[in-house]
């Protein structure tokens, strides 16, 4: 409970941060071209608000809604979501939105984006002034990477590959954020280069290679482990079968088994379709004392054994290995700059998947995206988690959906190229239609997680 506690708290304090950011650059810049802003919201507030003040000789009220689903500003003269058709009747008045130039409109709805951008550049800038970036370079594990069954029947790769760059560009962990860029480089690559048996050689992966991969729900690499068993937990299956400290599992179900990883995706493909008390048995063939054994093991839908393998994560991230960069704080702006284009370019390179049928099931919603925090308040990983969102809120919010801002600046190049306005009643039905196609993909999402709650 105190886990989901602290995991929530992050969530909600990083994503109030974002919209009040976000809503912040859509209110400056249309009060710098004096457009009236009316509300000015974290959160929404059907029927009810639970903090609302309005300063003296101001003509916005700030607040505070119920419905934690981000926040708005209502702009004067502007179809929105208050979807204020009253005010919309009468006639134009200076101070409204839909009197001004449309560049000057173009800049009041691009705000909340460009700020959104701006402030993870300021957080990525800022952590690499205050921490520094620590990062593993992948030819730097040398004894190798497992690959998924995926990668290794599409992409030729082999157990104990090292990896060192993809399209010549070095491929590293801990850079940036949850190493999702280095991820997506790697299965997005033309070519990658690699380290098998002391031989440096490339690879070129085929077409739709990325695609295999995510439909896969695999991670396409981990660290290699040895499938030498370290420890035996007391009363578990492992100890039953009589499997000891020092055995090397060779094959199971006459499969021959490279790593570790090996090992355990055998005992979760045993056990993913049993149900209540059902229990699958798989043939273990191991070696003691350089004489092989069979051995039948019991799995069920815990899917554990109880063995585990030597712990090799201090020594894949010793100092020997890990390299640190400083920065002061000038050079660490132009850092940050990079670190951004580098995350929204990593983001975008598979928002594509999401469009896709296997896409569709792994989106998340609040719980899975409240999952990426950690258990432990740490401020490191909430800097990280908070910018990476900033840019994900950037990017979601520029796609021409009507409903967001993406839709209102696509209208608005529309009238900049045809010297007109689309139509007000047009806009309207577009707008209601953009705000159920994203209450649709909010329901979709929340609902993934409820059915990983429920039926992982």
């Amino acid at each position: 409970m105190e886990t989901i506690l602290i995991k929530a708290l992050q969530l909600i304090l990083s994503l109030s941060i974002l919209v009040i950011i976000h809503e912040f650059g859509h209110f400056l810049f249309a009060r710098l071209f004096k457009i009236k802003v009316e509300k000015f919201y974290l959160f929404f507030n059907p029927w009810f608000s639970l903090f609302k003040f309005k300063p003296k000789n101001s003509d916005t009220e700030y607040g505070i809604g119920w419905v934690p689903l981000g926040g708005y500003v209502k702009i004067a003269g502007m179809i929105d979501e208050s979807m204020d058709k009253e005010q919309m009747a009468l006639p134009p008045q200076p101070w409204e939105f839909r009197s001004k130039p449309a560049w000057q409109r173009l800049l009041v709805m691009v705000g909340g984006v460009l700020f959104n951008f701006i402030l993870a550049i300021i957080i990525f800038s800022m952590m690499l002034f205050a921490w520094g970036d620590t990062y593993l370079p992948l030819k730097n594990v040398k004894d190798g990477m497992v690959f998924s069954e995926t990668v290794k029947a599409n992409g030729g790769f082999k157990d104990k590959d090292i990896l060192v760059s993809a399209d010549d560009e070095e491929l590293v962990l801990g850079r940036g954020v949850l190493d999702m860029n280095t991820l997506m480089h790697f299965i997005d690559a033309e070519k990658v280069s690699i380290i098998r048996d002391g031989n440096p050689m490339d690879i070129t992966l085929p077409i739709g290679f990325a695609d295999s991969v995510i439909a896969s729900k695999q991670a396409p690499y981990d660290y290699w482990s040895s499938p030498v068993l370290d420890s035996i937990q007391k009363g578990s299956e492992a100890e039953r079968i009589g499997l000891m400290r020092g055995d090397s599992i060779a094959a199971i179900d006459s499969k021959p088994i490279t790593s570790f990883l090996g090992i355990q995706r055998a005992v979760a493909n045993a056990s993913k379709d049993l149900k209540d008390n059902d229990k699958s048995s798989l043939l273990l063939t191991y070696y003691r004392d350089g004489v092989a054994h069979d051995v039948t093991a019991s799995v069920d839908t815990a899917g554990i054994i109880g063995f585990s393998s030597i712990s090799r994560d201090s020594d894949i991230k010793s100092k020997e290995n890990l390299r640190t960069d400083k920065y002061g704080f000038f050079e660490s702006f132009p850092a940050g700059i990079k670190n951004g284009v580098a995350t929204l370019k990593g983001y975008v390179a598979q928002i594509r998947f999401v469009f896709s049928k296997e896409g569709v099931k792994n989106l998340s919603g609040f719980a899975g995206i409240g999952n990426m925090f950690p258990a432990q308040w740490n401020w490191y990983a909430f800097w990280s988690m908070t910018a990476f969102l900033s840019i994900v809120l950037a990017f979601m919010n520029i796609l021409p959906i009507p409903a967001l801002d993406g839709g209102h600046i696509m209208f608005l190049l529309y009238e900049a190229i045809t010297k007109r306005q689309p139509n007000e009643k047009f806009m309207e039905y577009a707008q209601v239609g953009g705000m159920l196609f994203l209450l649709l993909l909010l329901i979709v999402a929340n609902g993934n997680d409820i059915m990983r709650i429920f039926f992982k």
